[in-house]
């Protein structure tokens, strides 16, 4: 799995719009401490979070499976644009066949769990599928054999309010172990400056291994 950031808004971004409430741009620093803290007081502590959806993130994420992005989909307020297996499904048709136990030439297009039956019969779901390429047959009809393990990857956009959900949710020891990797790896591949919007949305566990 691979997390990086394209783009982000700036910080004063965020406390322009919170200071136009109370129309106290006088009192802003251009982004120093003062806004920081009033970033930090009006959108953590006083949950005022609406204005926290003026800064954007955008990242491009790749090596995750087709179940995490099934649950990535679970996060509304956010945009996708996912690698389309209708154009790309064809990369598979000039491999050759993948055996059971061969874990690291399979890894090239599945995601592995470290259980080994799990991931052998993921192997031969790839080979079926490899197999089905070889046939006459439309793209749009054989990505419906494709396993759930099959990587994907994708261009996402999301505001920070709808990150601090997104992370209070995926980095709990309930959510999917890919997701919360996912969410780890998107924590970290934030701007040192921003982290401070974020690091109480974090598992407590997680939270102290970042300190």
């Amino acid at each position: 799995m691979q997390v990086k950031l394209l783009n982000f808004t700036p910080l004063w971004v965020c406390s322009n719009a919170i200071r136009t409430c109370w129309q106290s741009f006088d009192k802003s620093d251009n982004g120093g401490e003062k806004d920081l803290a009033l970033i930090d007081r009006v959108g953590n502590q006083f949950k005022h979070s609406s204005t926290l959806e003026h800064l954007f993130y955008n990242f491009y994420i790749s090596g995750i499976s087709r179940a995490l992005l099934q649950e990535l989909a679970r996060h509304r307020i956010a945009s996708l644009s996912v690698k389309s297996t209708r154009y790309t499904l064809k990369e598979l048709r000039n491999e050759s066949e993948f055996k059971s136990g061969d874990f690291a030439n399979a890894s090239r297009y599945i995601v592995l769990t470290n259980n080994e039956i799990v991931d052998n019969a993921s192997i031969v779901a790839l080979e079926n599928l490899r197999k089905i390429l070889q046939n006459s047959i439309s793209l749009d009809i054989a990505k419906y054999c494709l396993p759930e393990c099959y990587k994907t990857e994708l261009s996402w956009s999301i505001n920070a309010r709808s990150l601090q959900n997104f992370l209070s949710l995926r980095t709990s020891k309930s959510a999917l172990w890919e997701i919360r990797n996912l969410a780890n790896a998107v924590f970290d591949a934030l701007p040192d400056e921003h982290k401070f919007i974020f690091q109480n949305c974090l598992n407590k566990e997680i939270n102290e291994q970042s300190v």
